[in-house]
């Protein structure tokens, strides 16, 4: 049995599962708070390389502030949360020591050491997921289950908007498009073909058209200039044309319209009405049921809902844009600040 087996077997038999957070950023800061709220979770200890914000958030959530070393040492599972240029020492300290990992999004900058990296987590049986939050999102697992019903021939997705509650980290591509890259790949469970982009705005601005393998047409766009949040995807299906609002968790089914004739006065008018159903979506922090979507992958060793397969498509996807809008030159630098 393997010490992934071992960890398992000891979360699902003697308690809570243990857990740590590496990387105590805004994102790390919200994994840490999200843990503490879980059932048959324990906060074990937090790491970050600023070892005064380490303490820090380690006061306010009851727990300790540990170096990566040592916390490894006494989690079963971890939220590695560290810039993406640090993805992967870090993944590799964790599969190292047989701990599960949840590692933020875009789950590595180098696709040749992600590879290697899934590789090495399969073979010591470690589970990793990778942090596509908006798969969570509790109106995207409704557009999941109404989807197989559906003939879907186009997608238009708009993420606009400055993220303001983190530091900014990658291009305006790998930063916020790649949610909808996941989604829509989810969506269409087809590999992309023709692929076009444009970038503007020294790549705070892109959009990218994709016609994917089984005819599916995707649209991007993606801005962290736009002065409105705008979180929004628009499916057209020859049934319907259905409309998820991530901020606002709805999901709107827009059918064929009515067309209506009525008699006023002696003479018929006629009007068209549009028939536009809402399905109940039951909302709440889709951070909760990823992670709490993680610890049931570790407890029932079963494979998480984002794998490094799908982490790894979705930054291929990304590079390819960032390719053709001509993002090199800023990926190369971000890479040399994070080494």
């Amino acid at each position: 049995m393997s010490v992934a087996d071992d960890a398992a077997e000891e979360a699902a038999t003697d308690g809570p599962t243990a857990v740590g957070v590496i990387g105590v950023g805004s994102m790390g800061r919200n994994h840490a708070r999200v843990y503490r709220e879980l059932a048959d979770v324990e906060l074990v200890g937090v790491a970050d390389m600023d070892t005064e914000a380490a303490e820090r958030v380690a006061r306010e959530y009851g727990t300790v502030a540990y170096d990566t070393g040592d916390l490894l040492g006494v989690a079963d599972a971890v939220s590695v949360a560290v810039p993406t240029g640090a993805h992967a020492p870090v993944l590799e300290q964790c599969i190292d020591a047989g701990v599960h990992a949840l590692v933020e999004k875009p789950f590595v900058d180098d696709l040749a050491v992600g590879r290697e990296l899934a590789a090495r987590a399969e073979e010591a049986d470690v589970t990793v997921q990778v942090g596509h939050i908006e798969r969570f999102n509790p109106a995207v697992r409704t557009l999941l289950r109404i989807l197989p019903n559906l003939d879907v021939l186009a997608v238009d997705a708009r993420r606009l908007g400055p993220p303001t509650d983190r530091d900014l980290d990658g291009t305006v591509v790998s930063d916020l498009m790649i949610h909808d890259i996941d989604v829509i790949s989810a969506i269409t469970d087809a590999r992309p073909g023709t692929l076009g982009a444009t970038g503007a705005v020294d790549g705070d601005y892109a959009t990218a058209q994709c016609v994917f393998e089984d005819g599916t047409v995707a649209t991007f766009t993606a801005s962290r200039v736009t002065r409105r949040k705008v979180r929004r995807l628009e499916i057209t299906a020859r049934e319907c044309l259905v409309v998820v609002d991530y901020i606002a968790q709805t999901v709107e089914i827009h059918r064929s319209e009515v067309p209506e004739y009525i008699e006023s006065g002696g003479t018929v008018r006629h009007r068209t009405e549009s028939v536009v159903e809402r399905p109940f979506v039951e909302t709440g922090e889709p951070l909760k049921a990823e992670l709490g979507a993680f610890i049931e992958a570790i407890r029932e060793g079963t494979e998480p809902e984002v794998t490094m397969e799908d982490g790894l498509a979705a930054v291929e996807f990304v590079r390819q844009i960032e390719g053709l809008i001509g993002m090199e030159e800023e990926i190369s630098a971000r890479q040399e600040v994070t080494r």
